[in-house]
């Protein structure tokens, strides 16, 4: 009976700590989504190794990343002793609006690595992945307004769904009325979202949004979700939505169902071992 015992209190401490572990990762999900990639572009002209232009790259991305814990925008000019006006470097980071802190920071330490990998010993990169935008460069491009398109993708035609396009144009329509940096809208099952990078002007803004949403419907027609990226602000719709860092209510309420059915499962067994451990006491008791 001592041996059946210890091993019930044994199973059910085993069967806490793992319950514990599996909560834990139900509750911090991964960061993928934020994550994923969407383009980037590098410059042409490389710089030498070694050199103040190099230190100064290598500043300015730590100061983005640093920052990125605190705040969901930031931008540097970096030129450390040593340098010439022509080892100035410029950069700027940019979260998604509804991102976290914690969030923002692991997009933008992502962001960083992987440009690091793509744009090799370049004078100038940008990296744009869902959640965020990572730029350096030795011309300055801050607070100045650029609407060349930087990325379009369309998703499958929806043929005339005349509910859906009206969806469609209804959000789009509330996204351009602007007034903000960050703006999310829907209507149905249909959902868009806007933002401006932060060293625009909010007229700059603005103009840069109607820009990115006119060629969006031109562009994408009919399309079931479309993204359309500018230098310095896109729009997107989507009938599958768009998730934040945190997770939306949906996966919110799937690891609500798999934690309650791992907290019933744990009870059946021991339940049953209970039941079982009663039953051998029983009977060594004849």
């Amino acid at each position: 009976m001592k041996e059946m015992n210890k091993f019930i209190e044994t199973f059910i401490q085993s069967s806490f700590f793992s319950f514990l572990l599996i909560f834990s990762l139900l509750i911090h999900p991964s960061t993928s989504a934020i994550t994923s990639f969407l383009y980037a572009g590098c410059t042409q002209l490389k710089f030498t190794p070694g050199t103040p232009y190099e230190s100064n790259v290598h500043s300015v991305l730590v100061s983005l990343v640093n920052s990125a814990a605190t705040t969901n925008f930031n931008n540097f000019k970096i030129s450390l002793p040593g340098s010439t006006p022509n080892d100035v470097v410029y950069g700027l980071f940019q979260c998604r609006g509804d991102l976290s802190n914690e969030d923002c920071h692991d997009c933008v330490v992502s962001a960083v690595s992987r440009l690091g990998t793509l744009c090799v010993d370049t004078y100038g990169g940008a990296l744009q992945l869902d959640g965020c935008l990572v730029r350096y460069s030795n011309v300055s491009f801050l607070g100045v307004e650029d609407k060349t398109i930087v990325l379009k993708n369309c998703g499958p035609s929806i043929g005339y769904d005349s509910d859906s396009l009206t969806r469609r144009d209804a959000v789009l329509g509330y996204l351009t009325a602007g007034g903000q940096y960050f703006r999310v809208g829907g209507s149905g099952n249909v959902q868009g979202m806007v933002q401006c990078v932060q060293d625009l002007s909010m007229s700059e803004c603005q103009d840069c949004v109607t820009e990115a949403i006119g060629r969006l419907k031109n562009e994408c027609g009919t399309s079931r979700w479309g993204d359309m990226f500018l230098a310095k602000c896109y729009a997107r719709y989507s009938e599958r939505g768009f998730h934040s860092g945190s997770g939306n209510g949906d996966d919110m309420e799937k690891t609500l169902a798999i934690i309650i059915g791992l907290i019933a499962g744990m009870a059946l067994i021991i339940v049953l071992l209970s039941a079982f451990n009663k039953l051998f006491e029983k009977k060594g008791g004849k």
